[in-house]
């Protein structure tokens, strides 16, 4: 016990005075620090002016272990990539008054597909990057704490969503077997007496599961209120729910994600940004057509989505943006319907995020014929002519 206490106290000194010499050096030249985050400890490296090593070490994943390092160091680069932990922790290190770059891990394959790869090198590849050059780590910025709170209400509403997906398919897939079927109905519609007219041994298979089904629903709805009142905090909203298909829902997601519409200096920037462009490999005359990239929000792109489905619904109003759409859906027959109206979907949501973005810039009142009136107008001017 007296040994693993005196073993203790000693790497406490020695790390004690490593942070004494660096402190010492900082304050007479720029350092640049990478960390690997890690969930309890994580691995940073110190470089000087010159590239050198001064120093790489363990910490402990909190404000006190990033206090200890940073706390008394004159202003510093430091580096960091995106994870779970880089909101507060960026934020920490910001306060202490350090340049900190949040660098994002889907463009740094130098590291995330390196074949030689551990918390100690990659430490020290986020610093010799933030070193040379801040934009070779395509750098993001985290949200506020309070639009970080209110996103993680719209996260955990997606996250009971697919769940009750998961419940409902498991609930058809197993009443299938033995004979019976659910009946059709929209999910925040299936409760356990779905199962009521079927036979004993089937409801007691999947009855549970509808139960758990409906007390998720009841959740959902809660969620629901909550997402309605924060949208309160948020009037821009307001500009975007005139486009018919987005709800609440999407238009607060769509502002807590981009969280500020100057950081685009084109609308049409917000597609690639989102993932809704296809990918590009060409190479002399070889130009492929690939899918989209994915790239961005997963669940914003997502609702996006839904969104063009509702804008392409046959009951849906007359738009320039549905016309559009349907256009593209139709165009070569019958061959390859159903890859065509996917595609169509997936561009009308492209374009439906660039008008979100234009009308929360501009705060225009939205025509959704405004691009057929326009046409109208310029051939009635040229007759008259």
């Amino acid at each position: 016990m007296k040994k693993s206490t005196t073993a203790k106290m000693s790497r406490e000194s020695k790390n004690l005075v490593k942070n004494n010499q660096v402190h010492e050096l900082a304050a007479e030249q720029r350092l640049t620090i990478g960390i690997d985050l890690g969930d309890r400890t994580s691995r940073y490296c110190i470089l000087d002016e010159r590239g050198e090593i001064v120093s790489e070490e363990r910490l402990a994943t909190s404000k006190e272990g990033f206090n200890s390092l940073l706390e008394k160091m004159p202003r510093s680069r430091v580096a960091l990539e995106a994870g779970t932990h880089s909101p507060w922790v960026s934020a920490q290190i910001a306060s202490l008054g350090h340049e900190v770059i949040v660098a994002n891990p889907h463009k740094l394959k130098l590291i995330t597909q390196s074949a030689k790869k551990n918390d100690r090198i990659d430490a020290e590849r986020l610093a010799r990057l933030a070193r040379v050059d801040a934009k070779l780590l395509s750098p993001i910025r985290h949200r506020g704490a309070e639009a970080q709170a209110d996103l993680a209400v719209i996260r955990a509403r997606a996250e009971l969503m697919e769940t009750r997906t998961a419940l409902i398919n498991s609930a058809r897939g197993l009443a299938k077997p033995m004979g019976e079927r659910l009946g059709k109905c929209e999910a925040d519609q299936v409760k356990e007496s779905l199962a009521s007219g079927m036979r004993d041994e089937v409801r007691e298979v999947i009855g549970p599961l509808l139960k758990s089904v409906e007390a998720i629903s009841g959740q959902i709805a809660e969620y629901d209120k909550k997402i309605e009142k924060i949208t309160g905090r948020y009037p821009e909203t307001e500009l975007l729910r005139q486009v018919h298909g987005v709800g609440p829902l999407i238009a607060l997601t769509f502002i807590l994600t981009l969280e500020d519409a100057q950081r685009f200096q084109q609308s049409r920037d917000v597609g690639p940004y989102l993932g809704l462009t296809p990918k590009q490999h060409d190479s002399g005359d070889s130009a492929p057509e690939l899918r989209i990239s994915k790239a961005g929000d997963g669940l914003l792109r997502s609702l996006l989505v839904q969104g063009a489905h509702c804008i392409l619904r046959r009951n849906a109003p007359d738009s320039d943006l549905k016309a559009w759409g349907l256009g593209k859906q139709d165009n070569g027959g019958k061959k390859g319907g159903k890859t065509r109206k996917k595609k169509a979907v997936v561009a009308v949501a492209r374009k439906l995020a660039v008008l979100l973005h234009r009308l929360w810039v501009t705060g225009e009142v939205y025509d959704p014929l405004y691009n057929r009136k326009s046409v109208q107008t310029a051939r009635a001017q040229g007759k008259a002519a």
